[in-house]
């Protein structure tokens, strides 16, 4: 029976580069999306028509019974869960710290945190041999801005992603007895639609002259560090991070 894997936020972007490659690997793909059913319908088909199995499903990871729902779905379809990659993550416009409400603060996190908590809660229920489970692989998409802290643009997002490094070490150790290994990858500047999102879409051509090794990078080069954190070759890696970020 082959694996199966659920991708959060996975229509586009970096989530849909892990789907693509997951089902190249060989995964039945839960494709979660919130909003846009166009987008993680498209990534289905790409995949269904190369022979791999996936389907799309609708959840707002911020919604704790919309994400139960999405593992009673996946619990009815498949019978088991063998990874997850809590990649669903927003950002808001560019401002400054002074400049932010509570309302986007608490937006930011609402997605960023919560919903990584309660996927990663759910996943573990599942997953944990102390409950029954067979084991399995959790990756955390954070970011760069968790430590560099994104200054004058959305520092708010960067405190969501440092909070998401601290759930994968502390949960890390949680759950390494029960056959679980949880880690994280920080992705830097990145080639896709997110940084329209947050006001600048050029952003890229901004400050790629800023990483050493002189460009952005693709998200299919994210997806490679994810998928590498899901195989058995990272077998004896749990708690720790892959920086996949040109060397900024």
């Amino acid at each position: 029976m082959a694996k199966t894997i659920l991708i959060t936020g996975a229509g586009r972007g970096i989530g849909a580069a892990c789907a693509l490659l997951a089902a190249e690997r060989g995964y039945a793909v839960c494709v979660n999306y919130r909003s846009d059913a166009a987008a993680a319908g498209a990534v289905v088909d790409t995949i269904e028509r190369a022979g791999g199995r996936a389907f799309a499903l609708q959840a707002d990871v911020a919604d704790e019974a919309a994400v139960l729902d999405m593992f009673a779905h996946i619990d009815r379809r498949f019978g088991r869960l063998d990874g997850l990659v809590n990649n669903a993550g927003i950002l808001a416009p560019q401002m400054r710290v002074e400049q932010m409400d509570g309302a986007r603060i608490n937006r930011i996190l609402a997605t960023n945190v919560t919903g990584s908590f309660l996927c990663a809660r759910e996943a573990v229920l599942r997953m944990s041999t102390r409950r029954g489970g067979a084991g399995g692989a959790i990756v955390n998409v954070s970011s760069r801005a968790a430590v560099l802290g994104s200054a004058g643009e959305y520092v708010d997002y960067a405190a969501s992603k440092a909070a998401l490094d601290a759930l994968t070490i502390g949960l890390s150790k949680e759950v390494a007895p029960e056959g679980i290994r949880v880690n994280g990858v920080r992705p830097g500047l990145i080639d896709t639609d997110m940084h329209a999102s947050g006001g600048e879409p050029g952003r890229i051509a901004r400050l790629q002259s800023s990483v050493p090794m002189g460009r952005g990078g693709a998200a299919a080069e994210v997806a490679q560090a994810v998928l590498w954190l899901l195989s058995d070759e990272a077998s004896y890696t749990t708690g720790s991070f892959v920086e996949v970020s040109g060397g900024r």
